[in-house]
């Protein structure tokens, strides 16, 4: 592996000096505690590779390297903290294991703790560091009382060579520990939005139709009694009950329309988006440009995405036009909302868009928005593309 003692510049250190500062006293520290740290890390990777492996053709051997390759991760996370307070290193902590679970079994954990890419870095990491450790010591020792007029520079050389083996090592690896964090993270959003939605979705019932029908029912009882007392006023109450059948109807329906509406499935964006941009405050002119209907997931995400970007252009741009485009670009479905209002929209402003931007995130999409003071107004979404699978035809 070649590791390029290179620095990016947003954790560079200070340029060495003929002075002794801060931070080339911290280096020579960290040069010293290499050897140290570098004993222990070998004797431990020594042990548990001899041992384990010796082991293997017994019941205990595998479980044990599975348990040791878990400590060298303790041992990766006190380098990387070393480095970090010494070094001023920045590097992420990678993914952490999996938590055993009792539905997966004890093979199921074997199987993980023995292939976990971090463990067996840290030991490879352990293993190399002490003919290293022992050179800077040495180095870092007898410079310190023969060589002390330039061993900034020597302590920085060797110190950035530590970095650079930190950071090969003992950093995530590349983009799929990154990766796997972030479909964990994607993964609570998405259970919290769900979460959410099936609790505003009881509270509309429970706030609305079902309390008007609740009334309802009380309504018609009290008709039937005065049906043979009082006809005419039992007709009025049958009267105010079929009013309030129709509300109770017309609530169900955009309750309905909120959870998935019905022109979306049998028409699709187009028809869908049109019918929401003629509810819109402003006049809004929809282009839809698709070669195919996407899958329903991704189809339902881009509608509410445009649907409650509209409500914002209603509630707050104070917009005398909008538009909606809707396109395809190889493997993405695009979306542009634009507004000619006031502008200063913000993630964190309280309208909704960071709410938007958590759901696009959770299905692999992107949420980019642009809006200065005084306007207009600019959101681009982008959602992946798949294609969406028909149900096969009934037999007959």
């Amino acid at each position: 592996m070649t590791m390029s003692p290179a620095l990016p510049d947003n954790d560079r250190p200070p340029p060495a000096r003929f002075a002794f500062d801060r931070q080339t006293w911290k280096e020579i520290a960290y040069l010293l505690a290499n050897l140290p740290m570098a004993i222990a890390g070998f004797v431990y990777t020594v042990f548990l590779v001899g041992v384990g492996v010796g082991l293997s053709v017994t019941v205990v051997g595998l479980p044990l390297l599975a348990l040791g390759l878990q400590g060298a991760r303790g041992l990766g996370r006190a380098e990387r903290g070393r480095a970090r307070g010494m070094l001023g290193v920045r590097i992420d902590e990678p993914s952490p294991m999996p938590r055993s679970r009792s539905d997966r079994g004890f093979f199921s954990w074997l199987w993980s703790g023995l292939r976990d890419p971090v463990g067996w870095r840290a030991l490879l990491f352990s293993f190399m560091r002490l003919p290293w450790g022992v050179a800077t010591f040495a180095v870092a020792l007898v410079s310190l009382f023969v060589l002390w007029p330039v061993l900034p520079f020597i302590a920085r050389g060797l110190t950035n060579a530590d970095r650079a083996m930190v950071r090969g090592l003992l950093s995530p690896s590349d983009e799929l520990e990154s990766r796997i964090a972030e479909l964990e993270s994607d993964r609570g959003v998405v259970v919290d939005t769900a979460a959410a939605d099936l609790r505003r979705i009881e509270r509309d019932l429970h706030d609305g139709a079902q309390a008007r029908l609740v009334a309802l029912a009380m309504d018609l009882g009290l008709a039937k009694e005065k049906l043979t007392d009082d006809p005419e006023a039992a007709a009025r109450m049958v009267d105010e009950a079929h009013g309030e059948v129709k509300v109770a109807l017309q609530e169900l329906r955009d309750l309905a329309r909120g959870i998935h509406p019905a022109v979306l499935t049998d028409r699709g964006l187009d028809a869908a988006l049109s019918a929401i941009a003629s509810r819109c405050t402003a006049p809004v002119n929809v282009s839809v440009a698709l070669p195919g209907r996407p899958a329903e997931a991704i189809e339902g995400i881009a509608y509410f995405t445009v649907s409650e970007l509209l409500q914002n252009v209603s509630k707050h741009s104070r917009a005398r036009s909008a538009s909606v485009e809707v396109w395809r670009s190889q493997e993405r479905l695009l979306i542009q909302v634009t507004d000619d209002g006031v502008g200063g929209a913000r993630l964190d402003g309280g309208t909704g868009m960071a709410g938007l931007a958590e759901r696009l995130g959770a299905v692999d999409g992107l949420f980019v928005l642009d809006s200065p003071e005084g306007g207009p107004t600019t959101v681009t979404a982008e959602l992946p593309w798949r294609d969406r699978v028909d149900a096969a035809p009934k037999s007959v």
